[in-house]
């Protein structure tokens, strides 16, 4: 498991990879003022979905995303 630190640098790399510097920042600007519940979010995701489908999405994108 890495380190809280190590974590942190390694997602903000990915996300400037992705984004682009200032997009990440503007990003991680929003996360910061945004008022977030987690444990809220992960409750109402896949509400409209049964576990089957969660599986079998989930199962799509590991087939179709090799490491």
């Amino acid at each position: 498991m890495r380190t809280e630190s190590a974590l942190r640098v390694e997602a903000m790399q990915l996300l400037i990879e992705k984004l682009g510097e200032v997009d990440a920042e503007r990003f991680i600007s929003l996360v910061n003022r945004e008022q977030f519940d987690y444990t809220q979010w992960q409750r109402s995701l896949w509400a409209d979905k049964d576990i089957y489908q969660v599986y079998d999405a989930a199962k799509s994108f590991y087939e179709s995303n090799p490491s």
